[in-house]
Formats: structure tokens, C-alpha cells, sequence
């Protein structure tokens, strides 16, 4: 992956001479072989499950070197998608080439797990809600007393099932799991995530990040060997805190979307499609947090200080 220019704003993609096979809330698929798939990634932004109309200038672009970023770091703990064709292979058209260097990836099909393997470090989002109703979360019972936005003890693994555009994703219990896709596989599943969790928490907090939680998907080659598909560890699938503003009790100032979720939620919006027109100051401000979180997890890690 490289670019010498940032490509312009993009809402939706459109590559000549290839089959798009389906169109997530901001990545689009296309089938390039048997063996192969092009994934681009847009500006799109998508809050409460809707596709907000305006595009984040440059979110494509940062989403893409982070999920490189981490799925090179992470390699011994899992392999991951990414194949070795190269672009020009795929879009032999040069200009077209051009507006997709920075913000694509060529990934080989594997059969993907129907559900999403999410890992809470801190007690926040759907997981606060359940913990306040019922003092657990995906029926893992917590200690009683938490606050929102606390660190828990241990990281838990709580998975969920994938939604169809538009809907929510539904938190489900480990046993449920096991029933989707087997008990072996299950237990394959919450050790990688947690392990993935615990590798990339470590790495981000040396550089002035919390990542609270984050969601992983998960495939499984032709050999069936579990393998890290999709994003990887980005503020679009991750809750990332900077350490210096974080205080529990309340949501914390992020680096990710949930900065568009709190102006939205000032809103008087059914969080329903369509998706409310965004200011110019909250798009640019969105993106200098996606530009801010990049910059830091590629940084070196931040010295400890001295102890007196």
C-alpha cells in the first residue's frame, strides 16, 4: 500500500471491471478471482448503524494504515487476510489505481465466522447499559459498584452477532456462541481475541491511548485455520480514550467516532436513516481525532516518568 497524494473525499467506490459483492457501512467488497477480493475502504461514517451523508476527508485513509499497521504487529499471534497480489494486478488502470492506493487492500475469500469477537477492557456502551440493568455483561457477572467507564479487573470477551446494514448487533452469551460455531472453535475464538486485546492495549497505552474495547472478526482459510480478516484495532471498530483526559464516570473524550455519536445525540434525530447533515467544524474535528490516534499508535512509545 502506497500513495504519494491523499486520494479525494470518497462516500462510495467504484472500481471499472470488477464485481462489487457487497457494500458494508463504509467498506466496499469486490470480487477480483476465486481466490481474491478487493477491499476499499471510504470516508463513509456510519452512527447508530445509520450512514451519516457527509464523508470524513482522509477516514478511509487512516482506517487502511491503521488495520496494516496492526495486522503486521500482530501476525504471531494470528495471521491475518492480506494477500501478496498487488494492486496494479486488480486495477490496471492508472488513474483509477491512483484513487485507491491509499485507502485499499487485496484479501484473500475465506469463509467468515457470523459473529463478532468483542473485547471490553473498560465498562462502557452497550456492556455499561447491561451491567446497570443486571450487574453483569453477556452473562459474565461483575463486581457491584462500577462506574461508568471504569477498568475492569480482567478484560472480558463478549461476543455478538453480526447485524444486516441498518440493524443492530446483539451481545450474546459464550454458550450461544459455542451453539453458532462450536465449542472447539469458540474457545479458539475468545483466547485469540483476548490475546489480540491484551498485545495491542499494552502497545497503545505506552503511546497515550486506552483502547476500552474493540471488536475483531474472525475467518477461516481452506485448511480451516482461524485468521483476522476485516479491520483491525481502528477508532472505528475500537473505543480509544486519550490516558490524560480519562476520568470514570462518565463517557470519556475519544478519539473515535463517539465524538460524532455525543454532537448527534444533541440532536433531536430518531437515530433513523437518513442520517442528519454534519457541520463543517464537527467533520473536520473528526477528522483530526482519526488523524491524532494514527499518529500516535505509529509514534514511539512514551517515556515513563521518573519516579522522585
Amino acid at each position: 500500500m502506497s500513495a504519494s497524494q491523499p486520494s479525494p473525499p470518497m462516500l462510495e467506490s467504484n472500481v471499472s471491471g470488477l464485481t462489487r459483492i457487497h457494500q458494508g457501512k463504509v467498506r466496499d467488497i469486490y470480487g477480483i478471482d476465486d481466490r481474491h477480493m478487493l477491499i476499499v475502504t471510504t470516508d463513509r461514517l456510519s452512527a447508530f448503524d445509520v450512514i451519516m451523508p457527509d464523508p470524513i476527508p482522509g477516514k478511509g485513509s487512516m482506517l487502511t494504515r491503521i488495520s496494516y499497521f496492526w495486522f503486521d504487529k500482530t501476525r504471531h499471534i494470528v495471521p491475518n487476510h492480506l494477500a501478496e497480489m498487488p494492486l496494479a494486478q486488480a486495477v490496471p488502470d492508472t488513474n483509477e489505481r491512483a484513487a485507491l492506493a491509499d485507502r485499499s487492500m487485496i484479501v484473500k475469500r475465506l469463509r467468515a465466522l457470523p459473529i463478532e469477537a468483542v473485547v471490553r477492557g473498560y465498562l462502557i456502551g452497550s456492556g455499561w447499559r447491561d451491567y446497570q440493568e443486571t450487574g453483569a455483561v453477556c452473562g459474565i457477572t461483575l463486581p457491584a459498584g462500577l462506574r461508568q467507564a471504569d477498568r475492569l479487573d480482567t478484560p472480558i470477551f463478549t461476543p455478538a452477532t453480526k447485524a444486516a446494514m441498518g440493524d443492530h448487533d446483539e451481545n450474546i452469551s459464550y454458550e450461544r456462541l459455542i451453539e453458532l460455531i462450536g465449542g472447539q472453535l469458540a474457545e479458539q475464538v475468545r483466547a485469540t481475541a483476548l490475546a489480540l486485546y491484551g498485545f495491542a492495549a499494552e502497545h497503545a497505552l505506552a503511546r497515550g491511548i486506552i483502547i476500552a474495547d474493540t471488536k475483531f472478526e474472525f475467518g477461516l482459510d481452506e485448511g480451516g485455520r482461524l485468521t483476522l480478516i476485516d479491520e483491525v484495532l481502528t477508532p472505528d471498530s475500537s473505543r480509544f480514550w486519550p490516558v490524560d483526559t480519562y476520568r470514570p464516570g462518565s463517557s470519556p473524550p475519544s478519539f473515535d467516532k463517539q465524538f460524532v455519536r455525543d454532537y448527534l445525540e444533541t440532536l433531536d434525530w430518531d437515530k433513523r436513516a437518513p442520517g442528519p447533515r454534519l457541520p463543517a467544524d464537527i467533520i473536520e474535528k473528526t477528522a483530526r481525532k482519526y488523524q491524532e490516534a494514527l499518529r500516535r499508535l505509529m509514534s514511539a512509545a512514551i517515556p515513563a516518568a521518573k519516579s522522585s
